[in-house]
């Protein structure tokens, strides 16, 4: 969790907006994050929280443009670099680990193949060091078996699937990590590993998580911010929004939320993390 000692913010989105044909998708969105810190940005499908994620990754899509405000990574504007330098901040500063696990690797590489040339071009490190890397991240994420390396993206499960993407983000040792629903399609148990995961990188990095899930959020995340329509609704910590929620939404949502049962097992389990 957070330190005492308050350290100057590791990242800081000030004002931010996204449009995409006069259409406000994202409007003054404004936080910080400091390492060691876990933030949940939450919402509905179309709430602008993942178009958020996004445009700290440097990934919006063409049609959708930043039309103010500025996203600061250890005091340095992202929305300044160039595309080139854009990128391989992202490949060495930000990891991202993305929703669609399938589409995310090339299904004609091995897994190994990809973290290597991921390590490759960001350290300049020969590929037999580079090799020997890759399987201690694979093994960090609790992929034990050796042979995965030399897998193919088909030839793992989903859950498999996620921990390889978490491996890739976290490569070469980024000081931000953002998870855009890294636990969508999973079985209860195998949600709980990923998040588990994501929790554990908090200890030295600043994570982000984009969920749909208030309490999933709330359970492993020190601060949450709730999206609706683009807005920010509420911020706060964890348990403040959980416990005392302020905007109307929130609270209809919690009570939604408290209905459904199913998910009661996880998230008892999650909040022992």
């Amino acid at each position: 969790m957070t330190s005492d000692h308050h350290p100057l913010p590791l990242l800081r989105v000030d004002g931010l907006t996204l449009a995409s044909d006069a259409h406000t998708i994202v409007k003054e969105l404004t936080f910080t994050l400091r390492a060691g810190e876990m933030l949940g940005i939450v919402g509905e499908s179309g709430s602008g929280k993942s178009m958020t994620a996004y445009a700290i990754a440097g990934l919006l899509p063409r049609e959708v443009l930043v039309t103010s405000g500025s996203i600061m990574l250890d005091s340095r504007s992202l929305l300044s670099l160039s595309h080139a330098e854009r990128r391989m901040l992202a490949g060495r500063r930000i990891g991202m680990v993305l929703q669609d696990r399938r589409s995310s690797f090339n299904p004609v590489r091995t897994i190994g193949s990809i973290l290597i040339e991921s390590i490759v071009r960001h350290r300049a490190m020969p590929t037999s060091e580079a090799r020997a890397l890759a399987m201690q991240a694979l093994t960090g994420v609790r992929l034990l078996d050796s042979k995965l390396i030399d897998a193919y993206p088909h030839q793992l499960s989903g859950g498999q699937l996620q921990r390889a993407m978490i491996a890739l983000a976290r490569l070469n040792d980024p000081v931000l990590l953002i998870a855009d629903e890294p636990t969508t399609a999973l079985d209860p148990i195998v949600q709980l590993q990923i998040l588990s995961l994501l929790r554990a990188s908090a200890v030295d990095r600043g994570v982000v998580l984009i969920t749909h899930d208030l309490h999933v959020a709330a359970a492993v995340c020190d601060q949450l911010i709730v999206m609706h329509r683009g807005e920010c609704i509420e911020q706060g910590p964890a348990r403040q929004v959980i416990d005392s929620p302020e905007h109307t939404y929130t609270r209809q949502w919690l009570a939604s939320a408290r209905l459904l049962s199913s998910g009661a097992p996880l998230l008892r389990s999650v909040s022992a993390l």
